[in-house]
C-alpha cells in the first residue's frame, strides 16, 4: 500500500534549489538562499527540510514570512515526522528562519517562486545580492 504524506504536485519537481553559505555572516546570516518552486508552503518546506544538507543538521521548527506563501500552516509533514511552523503576521522579510536540533538559528533568504528565472538563478548561484536589492542587511 502506498500512502502520501502531502499533496501531490501537479507540475514536475526539480532538485532542491538551495545554496548554503560556508562564510555566513554571524548569527543573523543569511546562512543560505532558497528558490522554492511554488508558493505551496507545506510542499516546499517539506522539500527544504528533507533536502537540507546533512552537514547543517536537522530542522526542528521553521518561521516564515507570510507574503511568500499562499497559505499559513502550523505544522508540516516531513519524511521523519512533522515540524512546527509559525510566522509573524507583519513579516515581509522574505526569510525563512530555521531552528535546528542543536539550537542554532539559520536565516535563509527566500527568492520568490515567481521570480524571473535568470535573475533568481543568478542570485542563487552568487549567494548574494538579493538582500542588497531590497535594501536589507
Amino acid at each position: 500500500m502506498v500512502t502520501s504524506i502531502g499533496p501531490t504536485p501537479t507540475t514536475p519537481r526539480v532538485a532542491l534549489r538551495l545554496r548554503m553559505l560556508d562564510d555566513a555572516g554571524g548569527d543573523r546570516g543569511p546562512h543560505g538562499y532558497w528558490w522554492p518552486q511554488s508558493r505551496d508552503l507545506p510542499l516546499e518546506l517539506a522539500d527544504l527540510v528533507d533536502g537540507m544538507p546533512p552537514a547543517w543538521g536537522k530542522v526542528l521548527r521553521a518561521v516564515y514570512s507570510p507574503p511568500d506563501w499562499d497559505q499559513r500552516v502550523r505544522r508540516v509533514p516531513v519524511a521523519r515526522g512533522t515540524i512546527k511552523t509559525g510566522c509573524f503576521p507583519g513579516d515581509d522579510t522574505q526569510r525563512m528562519q530555521l531552528l535546528m536540533w542543536d539550537h542554532r538559528l539559520l536565516s535563509i533568504v527566500v527568492i520568490p517562486a515567481g521570480s524571473d528565472a535568470d535573475e533568481a538563478a543568478l542570485t542563487l548561484s552568487r549567494g548574494s545580492g538579493h538582500d542588497e536589492a531590497r535594501g536589507g542587511a
